[in-house]
């Protein structure tokens, strides 16, 4: 899936004394971490915790009302544009498609950063697009008008485009939304490889708490009042955290060496 090489520098992402708020509403409150090459990161929380607007600020995108983001040691907002787009790709929650485009050519956007000369695609671009369409399953789409795909295929599409931009930094805004369990399988275990052919970062937001816990590292567990927990994956979604986060009791079950969070169903 592999297109232009980029620096093989372990990436190195540092939130500092972050605060993010929602008009008067505190969503995090000086939340410190680190995100280094090899970890996958999932937000989660419930509606509104402000897993979007951790994304979008983590991304350079958003200011936040207090501390900063750092990429490699240099603060996000510093970064020019091109070069940031070689280092970090983003996935935003929806994507429109106003013209008509195939979906091979949607793809091939992602490989702007690289781009030289007049800006035309070299074949090396071409061969990372269809790859990254391979790999997610959607090869024999690629000549298909993006408008005449199901949500589900889309949504793969966009995923797709954010792995062949080649950034060793990946965020990802709901990337399962639309997706069958399959599909959301299949994709997580295409970002799982891919993630592990160089020293990258994936940061994925997701309400699925077992898909977490089955293939990210390590968790970030917005609750939205402005706390929030971040650690290990097994040790932040856990029950009790998660009980506290989503304002349901839920439970912990294992049978035949699997788990799962389950809510505890009340029988009055």
């Amino acid at each position: 899936m592999s297109g232009q090489p980029f620096d093989a520098s372990a990436i190195s992402l540092d939130v500092r004394g972050l605060t993010l708020r929602a008009g008067t509403r505190t969503l995090l409150a000086d939340f410190t971490q680190t995100y280094r090459a090899g970890e996958i990161w999932c937000i989660a929380g419930p509606n509104g915790a402000g897993k979007t607007t951790l994304i979008s600020t983590l991304a350079g995108l958003l200011q936040p009302a207090q501390g900063h983001v750092a990429l490699d040691g240099v603060r996000i907002d510093a970064w020019p544009q091109a070069s940031l787009a070689r280092r970090r790709a983003l996935m935003p929650q929806s994507t429109h498609d106003a013209f008509s485009a195939s979906v091979l050519d949607i793809v091939l956007l992602n490989r702007f950063p690289y781009l030289t000369g007049w800006g035309w695609e070299a074949e090396s671009d071409r061969a990372a697009a269809q790859a990254a369409l391979d790999a997610f399953a959607l090869g024999t789409l690629a000549a298909r008008d993006v408008r005449s795909l199901s949500g589900g295929e889309r949504q793969r599409v966009a995923l797709a485009a954010a792995i062949c931009q080649d950034a060793p930094l990946v965020l990802l805004d709901e990337p399962l939304a639309h997706l069958d369990l399959h599909h959301q399988i299949d994709c997580l275990t295409v970002l799982g490889a891919w993630l592990r052919e160089a020293p990258r970062t994936v940061i994925f937001s997701c309400h699925d708490l077992n898909l977490a816990r089955r293939f990210a590292t390590h968790a970030v567990l917005m609750h939205g009042d402005g706390t929030a927990e971040a650690g290990p994956v097994r040790e932040v979604l856990t029950p009790a955290l998660a009980s506290r986060a989503f304002g349901y009791p839920l439970v912990l079950i294992e049978a035949e060496g699997y788990e799962a969070l389950v809510p505890a169903w009340r029988t009055s």
